[in-house]
């Protein structure tokens, strides 16, 4: 190889990295930060609460079961439920559009509505 070709191969490197980094940083400030976790209790659509705002919810259901949403750093969460097995409890805290915690005892669904998608096309956990 001649001094040119390492140069022009240098370049197109530096132009392909350039451009990978403009296309991130234009993502990153032109994506919507508006994603929701949507409560949904016996198909009812219980409330919606923003992925971008800290807050702790109690769910209380008419016949004493409750569960205990909690948003926090963009992330939805189900921390403590009064139902006997506590697979809701133990789930993993979601923030991914389509992402959901269900608890089957208490009819409850948690699903994130709005947010960005995490590239996956499908998983197990």
């Amino acid at each position: 190889m001649k001094k040119n070709d390492l140069i022009l191969i240098a370049a197109i490197l530096v132009l392909a990295l350039v451009s990978v980094a403009g296309i991130r940083i234009w993502q990153k400030n032109n994506t919507k930060s508006d994603a929701v976790a949507v409560v949904t209790v016996d198909g009812a659509r219980y409330g919606a609460y923003p992925l971008s705002e800290d807050t702790t919810e109690r769910i209380e259901l008419a016949d004493g079961t409750y569960n205990i949403l909690v948003i926090k750093d963009g992330y939805a969460d189900v921390t403590e439920a009064s139902c006997p097995d506590q697979i809701c409890v133990n789930h993993n805290r979601i923030r991914y559009s389509g992402e959901s915690v269900v608890c089957l005892p208490n009819k409850l669904i948690v699903e994130i509505e709005g947010g960005e998608d995490n590239g996956i096309d499908g998983s197990t956990y």
